[in-house]
């Protein structure tokens, strides 16, 4: 008797979806101006190589944009949301301390019974939603996952802290994973080194209906800078010796869309020209664990990045948190 091989997962659709209009260096600004905050367009586009990033509204909440981008990947996938048997949310920016975003999401879509649960691994987030969903549909434990990257940072931002306000936005991306008889996801990696929680993180925390340490975003932003590079390197370099592949093979690079230089940095230790970059961080900001499938499905939506193609995910987080996932679309 012949033993079923076991089955591999493919992205079947994408989604993303950003709150609001714009807002602009030179708006944002402004609005640090009114509380005595300097920066400006030319300061942010230097440092980053942001130019806008979007505010979600007072009403809305994680699950709220995680809907939305869950909505469109379920129709570039074709598929309807009762077939959809694991829910992944990675956020740190979740509707509440319990229950999770991805069991809200789940009510907000009109579905029950399927596994649902969130995942916080900060801006690595969606790399681990995304290895975890590739994991259980391989193993049998689903057959089409609804992976989504969530953030609503607005809410944890310092807006006296020039370094670490003018970074980020809000967003959400998601995908259809399911399984194939084909390889899709062809290897991944994930890594963390809780020594370095400290570099970014925020610290608070809640305690008797009350707000304990400080509930902002925190960031050593050279320090940030210096492991970055470094370890987005070598675990892309193991996840292609995983997949038997080389750079040579990489059609397209999906770093977390954290910060130009850092991007521009990693491509260039893995010898890959700029051109290969899928860069959205110049209009998005850096949206955490959206940022990812954020810039995934704005490049498939595009045609820059067709069936066929492979690609390479990578992203480092607070944790910190790092890893790589190496597909064939």
């Amino acid at each position: 008797m012949s033993l079923k091989p076991l089955p591999y997962s493919r992205i079947a659709g994408t989604g993303g979806f950003l709150p609001g209009d714009p807002v602009t260096n030179e708006a944002l600004a402004m609005r640090l101006a009114r509380s005595g905050i300097e920066t400006s367009d030319s300061w942010i586009i230097e440092r980053t190589g942001i130019k806008a990033r979007h505010f979600a509204n007072d009403n809305d909440v994680c699950s709220d944009l995680a809907l939305q981008a869950a909505k469109l990947a379920l129709q570039a996938a074709d598929c309807d949301a009762t077939t959809i048997d694991l829910i992944i949310v990675a956020t740190s920016t979740p509707d509440m301390i319990f229950p999770s975003t991805a069991c809200i999401v789940q009510q907000k879509l009109g579905v029950r019974g399927c596994a649902a649960f969130d995942v916080q691994a900060v801006c690595s987030g969606f790399v681990y939603a995304l290895t975890i969903a590739d994991s259980m549909i391989r193993t049998g434990a689903a057959s089409k996952a609804l992976v989504i990257g969530a953030e609503v940072f607005s809410r944890i931002l310092d807006f006296s802290d020039r370094t670490t306000c003018v970074l980020f936005g809000d967003g959400a991306g998601a995908v259809v994973l399911q399984s194939s008889d084909t390889p899709g996801i062809l290897a991944s990696e994930l890594h963390a080194d809780g020594r370095y929680a400290n570099i970014l993180c925020t610290p608070g925390t809640v305690s008797g209906g009350k707000i304990l340490g400080d509930p902002l975003l925190k960031m050593d932003g050279p320090a940030v800078f210096r492991l970055a590079v470094n370890v987005l390197e070598e675990v892309a370099r193991s996840v292609l010796v995983k997949a038997e592949r080389t750079a040579a093979d990489i059609d397209w690079l999906i770093p977390h869309q954290a910060n130009i230089r850092i991007m521009h940095g990693t491509a260039k230790k893995l010898k890959l020209p700029f051109e290969k970059l899928i860069v959205t961080v110049a209009e998005h900001g850096n949206t955490s664990a959206a940022s990812i499938p954020l810039a995934l499905d704005d490049a498939v939506r595009r045609g820059k990045i067709r069936p066929g193609e492979t690609v390479m995910l990578e992203a480092v987080g607070g944790g910190i948190t790092w890893g790589a996932v190496l597909l064939d679309l």
